[in-house]
């Protein structure tokens, strides 16, 4: 399972890196949410970790409450984020690297997912369960996103960029009430 842990953190921190570096370039909405939420889930690998130091103990339950935190955090964050660019009617440039992490992200973090759903079912641990829904996510946000993405350019309409954003908060909340109950979704 460390293993597993360790392959998360590396590949979060790349997509963190490139997805913040697009949001940036194209002052992008819906990049800087899909980065966003590689912080989220970086952290959220992070505290899976945790458990096996023993000089820190975090419980699965708090595990799971800090999950949840981290998903209603992200939803703010990409609401205000899609919100404020409607507001001022932010003009987002295509962005090649942003549409390129989000197609890597599409393949990868579905089978990043159902691995980390296969060994929390094996070892039972409810952390592992809650981190492959962070993983989920992050592939239902790549698909947001990319879309965003690609209707802006193919279309030339900024607004979509924005939009995709928005679109994004519904599962996320959903998401975090059910691992703040303890409970993955059914999309893991």
């Amino acid at each position: 399972m460390l293993w597993l842990q360790g392959v998360t953190l590396a590949w979060m921190l790349v997509e963190l890196g490139v997805s913040v570096f697009a949001a940036v370039t194209a002052r992008s909405p819906a990049m800087m949410a899909f980065g966003s939420d590689s912080l989220v889930e970086l952290l959220s690998a992070v505290v899976v970790l945790l458990q096996w130091i023993p000089r820190i103990p975090i419980s699965e339950r708090m595990a799971h409450r800090v999950s949840a935190v981290l998903l209603f955090v992200l939803s703010f964050v990409v609401g205000l984020t899609g919100f404020a660019a409607l507001v001022v009617r932010l003009q987002p440039e295509t962005s090649r690297s942003g549409i390129g992490i989000t197609i890597a992200a599409l393949i990868a973090m579905p089978v990043l997912a159902s691995f980390k759903r296969r060994e929390a079912r094996l070892s039972k641990n409810a952390a592992l369960a809650a981190d492959a829904v962070q993983s989920a996510t992050c592939a239902y946000l790549a698909l947001v996103t990319l879309a965003g993405l690609a209707m802006n350019a193919v279309f030339h309409m900024p607004w979509f960029d924005s939009l995709a954003a928005l679109l994004a908060i519904p599962i996320l909340i959903k998401e975090g009430r059910l691992a703040w109950r303890g409970r993955g979704c059914g999309c893991c």
